[in-house]
């Protein structure tokens, strides 16, 4: 019998991830607050409350893989849920070291951890400082995913289609507005003429929570880039706040995407530890340029204001991931991601004698949860009329390339 990492809130797989929900359809949006209320009423029923050493903050938590290997073969051979303790990695919140122990056969992860909360939206934090707590389940995915990305890398991305585009264009070139005009009245008809955006995943499983934290971190990037949601965090506008009155052309839009944002990684001269530090997290922008067909092309200009803007989100993260608590979960995985892309890089598992194919490979020692696969979702994007055009803010992604950062090493 294979064991669920939902740990007894399994039920809920069409649920938000962060306030984010996708539907049965793949169709994302955000959860209404009845629905949110759902969603935290049932979890809260399964969660269970950190206990003993768990319900004290730490600077330094020590996870063993091959503990944690043992646990999860002994759930599944009782047939027991996963604790929640173990669902949530005895409250981690970052990883900042990876040790090597041969003389145990084991790899210890380690970083800072508390005590756990669920919020209303469902999202998981620390009662303490507020940050996202790690998941058991995308570990695992990071675990399994290292060859794959590889391959192919790691990323998402959310963008109109061709034929979207190519409508919008020919709209915006028979909109006339006269002296006083708010360019409000036309946008009903700019969403329609746009129609739904698609998405794309690489490098995950796209039923997994992992690749929803990918569309759910996006998602709410464009939202608080095109002010359609607010970023709570002083000192962090909308991008259309601080491009109003500026110079655009209609064929030429801002994209953003969120990448990796990591110091040079250092190790111990025996190679047996090693520290990962920096923030995690970055954003990044290019200009597209929308050809006759619809299709766009990145010009590799970046327009300032743009790029003003990613640098203060840059800036801001750490904050921002403590209100919009998605932004949290996407510093996580990126942080499980390049520890387990390490540990494969590196061989650290062979240098330990530890056999970590529980974590690493597809068997039925452990059965992720399976979620509706994100598709599309309904317009997402705003219009502002500037000195010489029309911007259209709705491109954008996610790019995890957790290999550069590994290639990056000093003693």
């Amino acid at each position: 019998m294979s064991t669920s990492l939902q740990a007894g809130i399994s039920g809920l797989n069409n649920r938000a991830v962060g306030g984010v929900l996708i539907d049965a359809e793949g169709i994302v949006r955000n959860a209404t607050i009845a629905e949110q209320q759902q969603l935290s009423n049932a979890a809260r029923a399964a969660l269970k409350q950190a206990e003993g050493e768990m319900n004290q903050a730490t600077e330094m938590r020590m996870i063993s893989l091959a503990k944690l290997q043992k646990h999860l073969q002994a759930t599944r051979e009782a047939g027991e849920p996963i604790s929640s303790d173990v669902e949530f990695l005895a409250g981690l919140q970052r990883i900042e070291y990876v040790f090597v122990d041969p003389d145990n056969n084991d790899i210890v992860i380690a970083g800072p951890a508390e005590p756990w909360e669920m919020l209303d939206d469902g999202s998981v934090v620390g009662t303490e400082s507020g940050k996202s707590t790690m998941r058991l389940a995308d570990l695992i995915v990071a675990f399994r995913t290292v060859e794959t990305a590889r391959r192919a890398g790691i990323s998402c991305s959310i963008e109109p289609t061709a034929e979207g585009r190519q409508r919008l264009q020919n709209l915006l070139r028979n909109v006339k507005l006269r002296p006083g005009q708010n360019p409000a009245i036309y946008e009903s008809a700019m969403k329609q003429a746009f129609g739904p955006q698609m998405i794309k995943l690489t490098g995950v499983p796209q039923d997994s929570r992992f690749a929803r934290i990918l569309v759910a971190a996006d998602f709410e990037m464009k939202r608080v880039a095109m002010e359609l949601a607010p970023s709570n965090v002083n000192g962090l506008p909308s991008y259309l706040q601080m491009s109003k009155n500026s110079r655009h052309s209609s064929a030429q839009n801002p994209r953003w995407w969120m990448a990796c944002n990591y110091d040079t990684m250092t190790k111990s001269e025996d190679a047996l530890a090693w520290k990962l530090s920096g923030q995690g997290v970055k954003t990044l922008t290019d200009q597209d340029l929308v050809q006759a067909d619809g299709n766009v092309k990145a010009t590799g200009r970046v327009d300032k204001v743009a790029q003003a803007w990613a640098e203060t989100m840059t800036q801001k993260y750490p904050e921002l991931a403590k209100r919009i608590h998605v932004f949290g979960d996407l510093q996580n995985i990126m942080d499980m991601t390049i520890a387990a892309t390490l540990i494969s890089q590196e061989r650290l598992d062979q240098k330990a004698g530890i056999d970590l194919s529980l974590l690493k490979q597809e068997n039925e020692a452990v059965e992720l949860t399976s979620y509706a696969v994100p598709k599309a979702l309904n317009p997402q994007c705003s219009f502002v009329r500037g000195r010489s055009g029309w911007v259209v803010t709705a491109s954008g992604g996610v790019d995890i390339d957790a290999f550069s950062v590994v290639e990056k090493q000093a003693i």
